[in-house]
């Protein structure tokens, strides 16, 4: 067997530090935003190149402070891609704001500038676009877009820790960029957990008051916020694999670069990269028309291969009263129906990785 994913591998390798990380913790009395979360907050924020970073419950909620303390929820409308992990919609639509999507751009699986002017509506004031897969997506067009929208760019960097283009990290070109850290991703805590980096520091300060149910001190709220707060343990040991994250991205370029070898040739889309670009391969995922054939192929010789993600969240049952419907974002619908994402993760050995495109070449024959 070959799975998709190998979590108890990380965590062996870095067992020691994890385990003096969580006795530190316990024996501290402090477990809830104290010393190891601001450590990690600073820690995360400098290795990305921004000056703010705020410890949040998930992703998700990463998403929908980030609009919150940008003055965005009710009676506003905001862009997203079409093509995207439901989560990016549910952190929108939990900040009060409307949803509206947007078809991704011909050739790749970012958004499309063109397509977020022309869904856009007089309430836009904001614009989620999603580093998707690990690729950290060009967001010039975006962002000039953005400014003539006089709309605010938030970026879903979730799958993306790291991912640079141009030397910039993805998460620090818009007034904020959201992180997960769920135990899947390139930094992976032991639950959920998440943060926001802003070079902002107004938004800073209020990011880390509706975090804690608005308040400013122990006993003053200023307004009502929600109960988000990143805790000491996941921050203690996300502290420690961050020391490592650097190495494991590097070993998920090198597995890519396997893959990319060895798949030469075949009627299959694989990962490219721009020139100027560090894709950090959260998920490595390559197109086909025949995906469903070859997940079965691969499925059937002891090899996980996975779909992120087969039905595009415009039409989930959960976003039915926004009004879309099949056919409404074509490039978006396509990709959901070829997509198909090949084991890679950093404890994956050459061998296996071999195996998984020797099986890939055998299916197309």
């Amino acid at each position: 067997m070959i799975p998709f994913i190998d979590l108890t591998a990380q965590f062996h390798e870095c067992e020691r530090e994890l385990l003096d990380a969580a006795s530190r913790v316990l024996n501290s009395g402090t477990y809830i935003l104290g010393g190891e979360v601001e450590a990690f907050e600073r820690d995360f924020a400098g290795w990305l190149g921004s000056a703010h970073g705020i410890g949040v419950a998930s992703g998700t909620d990463a998403i929908a402070l980030a609009l919150t303390a940008l003055g965005i929820g009710h009676g506003d409308d905001v862009v997203t891609s079409a093509f995207t992990a439901v989560p990016t919609v549910v952190g929108i639509a939990q900040s009060g704001a409307r949803p509206v999507f947007a078809d991704i751009a011909e050739g790749g699986y970012g958004l499309d500038a063109c397509e977020v002017e022309r869904v856009a509506t007089p309430d836009t004031r904001a614009i989620v676009p999603v580093h998707l897969y690990g690729e950290c997506m060009d967001l010039s067009a975006l962002l000039d877009a953005a400014h003539r929208l006089g709309a605010v760019v938030i970026e879903d960097a979730c799958q993306a820790h790291g991912a640079r283009l141009g030397g910039k990290a993805a998460g620090t070109s818009g007034a904020a960029g959201a992180f997960s850290f769920y135990p899947t991703k390139n930094l992976g805590a032991f639950g959920d957990a998440g943060l926001i980096a802003t070079d902002d520091g107004a938004v800073a300060g209020r990011l880390r008051k509706v975090r804690d149910y608005g308040r400013s001190c122990r006993d003053l709220f200023e307004e009502p916020g929600r109960n988000s707060r990143l805790d000491e343990l996941q921050a203690s040991m996300l502290r420690v694999k961050l020391e490592r994250l650097d190495a494991w991205n590097e070993r998920r370029r090198s597995l890519a670069a396997l893959y990319a070898a060895e798949l030469e040739g075949l009627p299959l889309e694989v990962p490219r990269e721009a020139e100027s670009g560090s894709h950090v391969y959260h998920l490595y995922v390559v197109a086909t028309d025949e995906r469903d054939d070859l997940q079965r192929h691969l499925e059937e010789r002891g090899i996980a291969a996975l779909v992120h993600y087969p039905v595009c969240p415009h039409l989930q049952d959960a976003f039915a009263n926004l009004g879309y419907g099949p056919g409404d974002f074509p490039r978006a619908e396509a990709a959901a129906a070829h997509v198909l994402s090949l084991p890679l993760h950093p404890a994956l050995s050459d061998t296996d990785a071999m195996t998984v495109a020797r099986e890939v070449r055998a299916f197309f024959g």
